[in-house]
């Protein structure tokens, strides 16, 4: 191995990432490889020097009286050219000269390289999107399969395909765009390595509001739960631990400029922002909004269901479009929510009574 090897290994580390010592120790593996098939002798001492950019590759032969297999053995006369204190049955470095490697050797050798090549990449690989698990990331769209809409997409050094069925409602992504997608988990496959990445899941909101919202991200503000009809509607609870910070104010942003920052990310969907509270009631009231709450009645048999009664002008409105608006403010809140108006149904007494109108259970985890 010449100057130039190390000088490629040095540009395959600088542009693939693949450390000079890992393609070493391949490269030690296929020399080794090559001794055994072109000699039989896998018993070499190999000496690399990165610095001067030279290595030495030496066969140890054994020291025999008659030479029977000259990959392995070596006369004593040999020997003592090398070594004038070699005697019978000892051990020799033989130089090799990487010249007298065959057609054969070399080929072994540059497929073990090769395939190092492709280890080190998917190690790479691997390492890349593991330090990027659970977390948002900026990604660059590459291409589009105009049949299925999966795109592919350049997550730093590696790609990611993002599912139509992750993508955010009609949105049209294109060849170019940059956009922010959550790393949902990343798997170990026989291909290699693969990021399962959404612009749906509901963590992305979270990610995006704590990337946007510094008391979030310095921990005065927590976010408590989110829920979310990714492409329509989010809801998300939050808590303030200083009592001078408005937590729904914060995640506001003056006039409006942070969620209104989200809110173009994740192509016009709607965003509640409601303050989170211990006391269930008052946390079904708040998760209800835009809508006004009269009284919130919470069964007291731990089955976490609760009545809600609203003005007879706020039901449509905390029922929301084909339930939405309840449906959303059940999984945000984890109960169970039947929704009355304040004059009751028709043939009950007001505020009395079962209402199922507007009921919405909290679906099931996703």
């Amino acid at each position: 191995m010449n100057s130039e090897v190390f000088e490629a290994l040095n540009l395959l580390e600088k542009e693939r990432g693949i450390p000079v010592d890992f393609m070493l120790d391949k490269i030690k593996k296929a020399i080794l490889t090559a001794c055994k098939n072109s000699y039989g002798n896998e018993d070499a001492l190999i000496n690399m020097d990165a610095a001067r950019g030279n290595f030495e590759v030496f066969l140890r032969k054994m020291v025999v009286e008659q030479v029977e297999d000259p990959g392995k053995e070596i006369s004593l006369a040999q020997a003592r050219e090398i070594d004038p204190s070699a005697g019978l049955e000892d051990k020799v470095n033989v130089a090799l000269n990487t010249k007298e490697f065959g057609r054969i050797a070399a080929q072994t050798a540059r497929n073990i390289i090769r395939q190092g090549i492709r280890d080190g990449e998917r190690g790479q690989m691997m390492q890349e999107f593991q330090s990027k698990n659970q977390e948002l990331v900026t990604a660059l769209v590459e291409r589009v399969d105009p049949r299925s809409g999966a795109a592919t997409l350049k997550i730093g050094k590696a790609e990611a395909v993002l599912p139509k069925s992750e993508q955010v409602g009609d949105e049209q992504l294109r060849e170019g765009d940059h956009i922010k997608v959550y790393v949902v988990d990343v798997k170990e496959t026989e291909k290699g390595p693969r990021a399962m990445i959404s612009r749906t899941h509901p963590d992305l909101v979270k990610r995006l509001f704590e990337t946007e919202v510094p008391e979030i991200y310095d921990g005065v503000v927590e976010i408590k739960a989110v829920s979310r009809e990714a492409g329509s509607r989010t809801k998300l609870a939050v808590i303030s631990h200083n009592p001078d910070v408005d937590a729904v104010g914060a995640c506001i942003g003056a006039r409006g400029a942070r969620v209104s920052n989200i809110v173009t990310e994740l192509g016009g969907e709607k965003i509640d922002i409601v303050e989170y509270s211990d006391d269930p009631a008052q946390f079904i009231a708040s998760a209800l909004s835009p809508a006004d709450v009269v009284s919130v009645q919470v069964a007291e048999d731990g089955s976490r269901v609760c009545r809600v009664t609203v003005p007879d002008s706020q039901l449509s409105l905390a029922i929301g479009n084909k339930g939405q608006n309840a449906r959303l403010a059940a999984k945000l809140t984890g109960w169970k929510i039947d929704i009355k108006p304040e004059s009751g149904f028709y043939g009950e007494e007001p505020v009395a009574g079962k209402a199922d109108a507007g009921k919405a259970e909290e679906p099931e985890d996703e």
